[in-house]
Parts: C-alpha cells; structure tokens; sequence
C-alpha cells in the first residue's frame, strides 16, 4: 500500500513539474534558513560548555546605588577571593585575577603582545585548564613564572617543549615558561595566551591589597551541595563587615555570561538571550511561510485532483487512506526540500559565517544535527500537508467526479487569502524592523560625541613612552603629519576608574554621585577634540595644575552654585579647585548621555594609553609610515601596534549591526518565499480565470483593464497585510527603542515605504502571470477546459 502512495505521489510530482519546483523550493529555502538560524542559535547557547565545571562556576558581581539608580559592576576589591573562600560556606574555590593585561613578550629577536591575566593558581582547576607539558600543581611555585597556551608556545618555541625555558616581559624580567596548556576553546566568554602569579600585580600595585578599591576580578566555584541562594545570601552585606556599607555582592553564574549579561537597576534584564529568542522566532515564522506556500499551492491545486479523489472514493478508498495519502506526498515533498536544503546550506554556510563572524559548521552525521533536520522535516510535512489532506479527502464524490463547485472551495479560499495575508504581514514586519534597527544604529553614529574621532589613532603606553613622552610628542609633532598626541590611563572610549569620594560646598550628604576620573597629559582636551566651555585647558607643565581639575557640564550641573571656575572639590583632605569647564562627550555607554566627569594633570603610573591626532586629510599610509619611524626610533622593544578610534567606535554596534544584517537578509527571504506561493497562485487563478478572459477580450477589454482585474485580488490582500502588520511592527520596535537612552524617532514614512515595496513586489510576482493570460488568442482562451 504504501509503495503504491509512493508511486503516486512521485508521479503527482512528475506530471506537475511547475508547482513542484515551487513547492520544494519554497519548502528547501525555508528550512535552510532555519538551519542557518539554528546553527547561530547553537553557538549562542553551547558559549563556555567546553569548561567542565562551568555549573559550578561564578564570578563575584557589585550593585552600587548612586543618586538612586544602581549600577552593577564586576570589579572587586583584591583581598576577597581569600577571604570568601575561607569566610563563606558552600564555597569550594576561588581565585582573583587583573581585568585583562596586554604584555610584550620577548625571546630573542621575537617580540609579541600577547593578552593575559595575573591570577591565583586556583584557577588552573575551576577551568579546567588541559595541561600538555608542565604540572599544575606547582606551576606557580616561583614568583616570575608564566603557563602559555599552545599557541604561544608554538610561536615563540615552535616543535620544542619549552618548559623551563625563559621569555622576557615588558623588557623587564624573565619569566620561566612552567607549563602550556591546550588551547581554549573560541566558543568561550573568557580567553587568554598566558596566566602570571597574582602577587608579581599585586607586589606593582599596593591599591590590591585594601579593601576600598574594586579593580579585581573574583571567580569562585561553589560545592555541588551548595546553595546558591544562601551564599547570595552571605555575600549580600559581606562587604559591609569591611567597611563598604552601600555595596552588594552576588554570584553571576558563568551559564549566563554570555546570554544574560544586561543588568538594569542591579537586577538582571536580558543580553544576548534576547536576540536568540527573537531569531528563533525569526526561524519558526520562515518555516511557517513556507508551510504556508505549501498548503496554499496545494489546496490551489486541488480542482486538478477532484476527479482522482472521486475515483478513489467510488472505488472504496476510505477517508482515512485519503489523509495518509495525501500526508505522504506532504512528507516526500518535505524530504526532498531537505535534500536540497542541505546542498544549499554547504554552499551559503562560508557567507553566513563571514557575515556572523564566526566558524559555524554542519555535520549531517552528528546525532543532534540529523535529527532536528528530520525533526523539521517531520514537523514541515505534517503541518503544511495537514490541512490540505484534510481537504482533499472531504471533496464529495459525485461532485468531484462531475467538477462541480463544491461548498468547501469558498472556504478554501477563504483561507488561502488568510494564508497570504499573513505570509506578507510577517514579511511586512521584518522590513519595517530592518530599517528601524539600521537607523538606529546610524543615529547614534551620527550624533555628537563631544569629541572628534576621526584621525584618531591610540595605543598602549608600554616600554619608554610614558618615560619619553616630552621627546616623543616633540618629534611626532615635528613629522607634520601629526596635529597632537597625549597620555591617558584610559582608552577614550573606554573609561571605567571612577569613585564617589567626592565632597564640595551644599552637596547633599544622603546621596552619592558616582564620578569618572581621567588621569591625562595637558594635551588630552585638544587631541580628542573636546570643547572647553569655561575656564582654561591645563598647562603645560603639570605640576603647576597638581591641585587643579576641568570637569564636564553633567558634573558642573550636578554640584550646583559650586560647580563653576574657582569651585572647590574635596576628596579626603585633598583640596582640588575647578579651572575650566568641558562639554560632555560619550564613553562607555555610547547609547547614554554624558555621565559626570572630572579630569586631573597628572600620568605617572597611570599612563596606560597614548593616543595620537592626525592632521585632516593626510595620506593615512604615509603618516603611520612616519610615526612608526618614531616609535620605532624612541620605543625600540617594542612593536608598533595601534587602534583607529572610528574603528573601535564602529565595533560597538557590532551585535545591533548583526541583527539589523540578519533581520534584512532573512526579511528578503521571507518575501521571496511568500512571492514564490504568490506566483503558484497567481498562475491558478489565471488559469481558472481563461476562459472569463476570453470572453472579456471579445467584448472588447483592453489588456491593461484584464491585467488590473487579474491583480485587484491580490492588492487587496497586501493591503489587508499592511493594516494588520504597521501596529504589530510600531508596538514591537517601540518595545525595542526603549531599551536605549539615546534613540530614534518611528517615522511614518518607514510604514510607506515597507507597504509600498510589499505592494510592488506582489505586483511583479503576479504581473507575469496576468499578463501572459491577457495576451492569450481568445479564440484559444474559449476552448480552454
């Protein structure tokens, strides 16, 4: 029985070849699409799952509250991965680590940056770290020592095993290689080339060893029998029993690093998570637009059919035969969408990747892999085959036998027109939110940033720069390619050393003010371009401004009648006096606006960047050529490496960029989809509609009247598409917007263009199909069965 609904339907299949390739394709587009979606989704959801441990796994998070609103940090104080190991039950490890060092290693002639942490040796066993060469239990047991991972071994040793070999550090010491250990994996949240002792940082820095600095990271692994809600618990005010009574700990568990990484007023509020929601939804609906297809071509299809279900009844085929019959074609025609689906994804996987930035692959072996492809077949070929089976099998057959129209076709059709409104509502909504997410991205582009970053070129302040840097700002000026350059402890666009231990004159005392400072050379307002409002810049010799700072106009606000040239700050029984005011310019959060600000003159050991302005339209080739040649002249040991600020600017919007980019692409997928079925259908209703043309020919309708009449149907469904999907599509993206301080405004001119480029494509997909029956010979459109 079955080998003969086989034969059947590959024979339906061969005799319509036309509505097949439409069928498939749609079907084969759509599930592609889906998979490529869902290999996103996988990646996204399987980040740190090489780490053994990782539900065991913490890092120690801050909620600070200042002037109401509370800010949730990472950085800790340096001595409370000790102390909570040995104070907290349910605790089992812990281990503190810096926030991430870029140092210059060095082994002969070889000179390479390479990113780490200085860490306690606990962390070898909460991450699982695979050692190939070396032992992790005494890895750290001499102070300059360094694990590498088998990457940097290789560059630095090649084939050797260079355990006990020695690699210099910043010029400086010599650090002994005490292990390799395997590569971590890309799919990770926390990444490094080499891992330090602690107390080489700690030993340079003594902020680490007090109580009331957080610049530290805390990582801990709690027992499997532990509680996470009572240790939350204990760490609550466990920093109050240390003297920071507005602070709140809590455990972040490395299960949500990557997806649950937004916090709003110190509770958590999405991330990533987000968006694998939103494209999961993305995936599902394609897959339903296609479905859709199918079921709309096929219930189109069935007055072709009547006669053969007619048969089929008369000659004793029950209703039920009829269903698995009809299911069955449903799931070969899905089968084979699936084969054609996974040729395509090979083919578009490289692009899908170039686009998502990274190395997703497909193994059709691999058990999850083969079975959610035989899942979506299973899952597509039930539901689009569901209701036209159901169809099919009720036709009566005396009525089908003799063609009649049956009560079931307005019905039929009834629901194909609901189909289609909503195959182009979803396609309508995707358009307005690809454009929508686009111009929000430009919009915050574009805004005024408070400083000027184009020519802006900034790197680490390793080696002599910080030592040289009168001789280097001297002879980088004097290349003519340069218009300035200065210290900072910050990159611009990253600036997170802030304190609230701030007084001044009528500042309330119930409330804290959270406020960024910047340690800078005097050159820092006119290399970044910052306007100074009131007031002078620095001078240039910084010990005559040591007592001296320039805040911005949020800060200036926030102090009041204090808050003007001349004002005083205190911070303990420091006295600092205001001598100019800046506008506010964004960092950090380039969605916020300006948060307060306070500038001192003053580098020394906080001289971790130095930041260079190039002259407008200068050749960028030849002016990196000409500051290599400097750097390389007073800053031998070390290699020349720089960042544009633009660039690092653009990489911000990297996930909103990413989504706007898959929204579009998988929008116009959508509608091709949909413009797919459209033409299936068209092309019936032309056909059931010959012979009514032929006749409107004769009496003399022009080709242009019987074109609008053929279209009229199917304007109307867009339109009615367009009605349904604008407030679905205003309520979604306002949702959306709220999230971002900084946004734009819903223009009512997006709803027209989305509606209009909808209506237009619909008219091409269908124009064809009127057309050619228009110019139809009548005499032949009159003969037509």
């Amino acid at each position: 029985m079955f080998i003969n609904y086989f034969k059947t339907a590959f024979r339906s299949l061969r005799k319509n070849k036309g509505y097949s390739f439409l069928n498939i394709t749609g079907l084969a587009i759509g599930i592609t699409c889906a998979a490529l979606i869902g290999l996103w989704i996988e990646s996204e959801m399987t980040v740190n799952h090489d780490i053994t441990k990782r539900n065991y796994l913490y890092r120690v998070m801050e909620n600070q509250t200042y002037n109401g609103k509370t800010g949730t940090f990472s950085a800790t104080p340096g001595p409370m991965a000790k102390a909570i190991l040995q104070e907290v039950p349910g605790i089992a490890n812990a281990a503190r680590t810096t926030m991430g060092d870029r140092e210059l290693f060095s082994l002969q002639d070889k000179n390479m940056n390479e990113s780490g942490f200085y860490a306690d040796a606990n962390l070898f066993s909460m991450l699982g770290l695979q050692f190939i060469s070396g032992n992790p239990a005494n890895a750290f047991k001499q102070l300059h020592s360094v694990v590498i991972s088998e990457k940097m071994a290789g560059n630095f040793f090649g084939k050797t095993d260079p355990v006990g070999r020695m690699l210099k550090v910043n010029n400086k010491e010599d650090y002994m290689v005490s292990g390799v250990f395997k590569n971590l994996p890309e799919n990770s949240t926390i990444k490094f080339q080499w891992l330090a002792p602690f107390e080489i940082a700690e030993a340079e820095s003594s902020w680490m060893k007090g109580w009331g600095e957080n610049g530290l990271r805390t990582f801990v692994e709690l027992a499997p029998t532990a509680n996470v809600a009572a240790v939350n618990k204990q760490l609550f005010a466990y920093l109050r029993t240390k003297g920071n009574i507005d602070t709140k700990c809590f455990l972040f568990s490395m299960n949500d690093w990557n997806l649950r990484d937004r916090f709003v007023d110190g509770k958590m509020a999405g991330g990533r998570i987000q968006y694998v929601q939103l494209f999961s939804a993305i995936a599902l609906i394609i897959l339903l637009i296609a479905c859709i297809n199918f079921m709309n071509l096929v219930t189109a299809h069935s007055e072709k059919r009547a006669k053969e279900v007619g048969v089929r009844k008369v000659m004793g085929a029950g209703r039920g035969r009829l269903i698995s019959q009809f299911m069955l074609e449903s799931l070969v025609i899905a089968f084979m969408a699936i084969t054609l689906a996974v040729l395509m994804l090979y083919l578009v996987l490289p692009f899908f990747n170039a686009i998502v930035e990274k190395q997703l692959s497909v193994n059709i072996l691999r058990p999850l892999h083969l079975c959610s492809l035989l899942a979506i077949g299973l899952m597509t070929g039930l539901i689009a085959g569901s209701y036209p089976a159901l169809y099919l099998s009720s036709f009566n057959p005396l009525g089908a036998l003799k063609q009649m129209r049956m009560k079931t076709a307005l019905a039929a059709g009834f629901i194909r027109r609901g189909l289609v409104v909503t195959q182009f509502s979803v396609s309508i909504i995707l358009i307005i939110a690809t454009v929508i997410v686009y111009q929000q991205i430009e919009h915050v582009k574009a805004r005024n940033l408070g400083f000027n970053m184009n020519n802006l070129i900034s790197m680490q302040a390793q080696g002599n720069i910080s030592k040289h840097f009168d001789v280097i700002h001297h002879d980088l000026i004097a290349t003519g390619v340069v218009a300035n350059a200065t210290l900072s402890g910050s990159a611009m666009l990253s600036i997170w050393n802030n304190t609230d231990n701030y007084t001044w004159k009528g500042k309330d005392p119930r409330k804290n003010v959270l406020i960024t400072n910047e340690f800078a050379t005097p050159q820092y307002l006119s290399t970044m371009d910052i306007r100074l409002i009131e007031g002078r810049d620095f001078y240039a010799n910084i010990a005559a401004d040591s007592n001296n700072v320039i805040i911005n106009q949020t800060f200036a606000k926030q102090m009041g009648a204090e808050g003007r040239i001349g004002g005083i700050i205190r911070n303990n029984n420091r006295q600092l006096q205001i001598v100019g005011i800046m506008g506010n310019f964004s960092y950090n959060n380039m969605y916020a606006s300006g948060a307060s600000f306070m500038l001192y003159s003053s580098v020394g050991e906080n001289a971790n960047y130095m930041s260079i302005r190039l002259k407008p339209g200068t050749d960028l080739t030849a002016a990196l050529d000409k500051v290599e040649k400097v750097m390389r002249l007073q800053n031998p040991s070390y290699p020349f490496e720089y960042k544009f600020t633009d660039v690092e600017f653009n990489n911000l919007f990297k996930v909103e960029a990413l989504i706007g980019k898959l929204a579009g692409i998988f929008a116009g997928l959508a509608i091709f989809i949909s413009c797919l079925g459209l033409f299936g259908l068209a092309a019936y209703t032309a056909e059931r509609r010959t012979k009514e043309i032929g006749i409107r020919k004769v009496m003399g309708a022009s080709i242009t009247g019987l074109v609008g009449l053929l279209s009229k149907e199917f304007v109307k469904l867009v339109a009615t598409s367009c009605l349904i999907a604008f407030p679905l599509a205003w309520w979604l993206m306002y949702r959306w917007l709220n999230n971002y301080e900084y946004r734009v405004a819903i223009n009512w001119w997006i709803f027209l263009i989305a509606g209009t480029a909808a209506m237009a494509i619909a008219l091409i997909t269908v124009s064809y199909q009127a057309v050619r029956v228009a110019l139809l010979n009548p005499v032949k459109s009159l003969k037509a069965e």
